[in-house]
C-alpha cells in the first residue's frame, strides 16, 4: 500500500471510524437537509474545509473547556480519556451529518444527542448543579464551536475563498438551527452578536483544573509518533484561533511571531497533505448529488 493510501485510511479511521456512512448523504433526491444549504453557501464552505475544521475543532475544545459547568459535564461523564478516537468520531459524524446529511439523518443524529444529554447531569466542583440539556450551556457549546470553525476557515482557506463580513453573518444564521434543535436558546446569529455574547459570558469563564488537564491531554494525544506529531502541529495552530483572553486564561503564552511564522505554515502543510491523501470528499460529493437532483415524485 502506498503512502497516500496509508494516510487516507488512517484519516478515515480516526475521523470517521473507517465507515463514511454515505447513505446519510446520498438521498433522498432533492432533500435540502436540515440547513437547506448548497456548495456555495458559507456553512457548506466552512464545514467542508479540512484544515479549518481540524484546527477549529481543537480550538473549540479549548474554548469550551473554560465554562466550569460545561467542563464538569465532560470531566464527569465523557469517555474522551478512555476512548478519545471514539469521541472524535462521534463529534465529526454529528457535524457532517447535520451539515451535509439528509433532513431525516440530521434529525436522527440530533435525537440521539438529546437522549444522551438527558442523562448528563451532576454537581460541579464549585457546588453548582449542571445538566447537559440546559439551554444556556447548549448555547455556549454551540457558539464556542462555530466561532472556532469560522476562525479556522478564515485563517486557512485561500484568500479569495474567505468569507466576506456579510457571509460570516450568514454562516452563523445557517448553523443556528442545529443548536436550536438541540435545545439552545437565543443563539447568536451574526459576528456582532457572537462577540457581544462572548463579552457577556466572559466573566463566568475560567480555567479550572479539569480544563487545564483536558488541554494537556489533547496536546499529548496520539496512538503513534506520527499521529502525536500531527496533533501537536494542529493544536499549536489552534491556539492562534482563540481570543486573546482565552489564550491568557489557559496559560497559552505562545508568541504571536511563532504563531504566524511557524504554527500557521506548519498546519497548512499538514492540512494540504491530508487533503492530498484523502482526495475529493466522498461525503461532499454525495451531498452535492442529493441536493442537485430533482425530487422524486411519489
Amino acid at each position: 500500500m502506498g503512502l497516500r493510501a496509508r494516510i487516507a485510511d488512517e484519516l478515515k479511521a480516526t475521523v470517521h471510524g473507517g465507515d463514511l456512512k454515505l447513505e446519510r448523504y446520498e438521498g433522498p433526491a432533492g432533500d435540502p437537509g436540515l440547513l437547506g444549504i448548497t456548495p456555495g453557501d458559507p456553512a457548506w464552505r466552512v464545514h467542508g474545509h479540512p484544515t479549518g475544521m481540524l484546527t477549529g475543532g481543537f480550538a473549540a475544545l479549548m474554548l469550551q473547556s473554560l465554562h466550569p459547568l460545561a467542563m464538569a459535564g465532560v470531566h464527569q461523564h465523557s469517555d474522551f480519556r478512555s476512548d478519545p478516537v471514539g469521541r472524535l468520531i462521534g463529534t465529526a459524524r454529528f457535524v457532517t451529518t447535520t451539515t451535509f446529511g439528509s433532513a431525516a439523518a440530521a434529525h436522527e443524529a440530533i435525537a440521539v444527542v438529546r437522549r444522551i444529554h438527558t442523562r448528563v447531569r451532576g454537581t460541579a466542583p464549585d457546588g453548582r448543579p449542571y445538566r447537559a440539556d440546559d439551554p444556556e450551556l447548549l448555547t455556549w457549546v454551540h457558539t464556542a464551536e462555530v466561532r472556532s470553525f469560522l476562525e479556522g476557515y478564515q485563517t486557512y482557506a485561500p484568500g479569495a475563498s474567505r468569507l466576506t463580513p456579510a457571509e460570516c453573518d450568514a454562516y452563523y444564521r445557517q448553523v443556528a438551527p442545529v443548536a436550536e434543535a438541540l435545545g439552545a436558546e437565543k443563539v447568536p446569529g451574526s459576528v456582532r452578536e457572537v462577540e457581544r455574547y462572548l463579552t457577556r459570558i466572559r466573566p463566568h469563564l475560567r480555567a479550572t483544573p479539569a480544563a487545564l488537564d483536558s488541554v494537556r491531554f489533547l496536546r499529548g494525544f496520539g496512538r503513534t509518533g506520527q499521529e502525536r506529531l500531527v496533533v501537536r502541529v494542529l493544536m499549536n495552530a489552534s491556539v492562534g484561533l482563540l481570543p486573546d483572553w482565552a489564550r491568557a486564561e489557559l496559560g497559552m503564552r505562545r508568541p504571536a511571531a511563532v504563531r504566524l511564522r511557524w504554527d500557521r505554515p506548519s498546519a497548512t502543510v499538514v492540512g494540504r497533505t491530508l487533503e492530498w491523501a484523502r482526495g475529493p470528499s466522498e461525503i461532499l460529493a454525495a451531498a452535492q448529488r442529493r441536493t442537485a437532483s430533482p425530487p422524486v415524485d411519489d
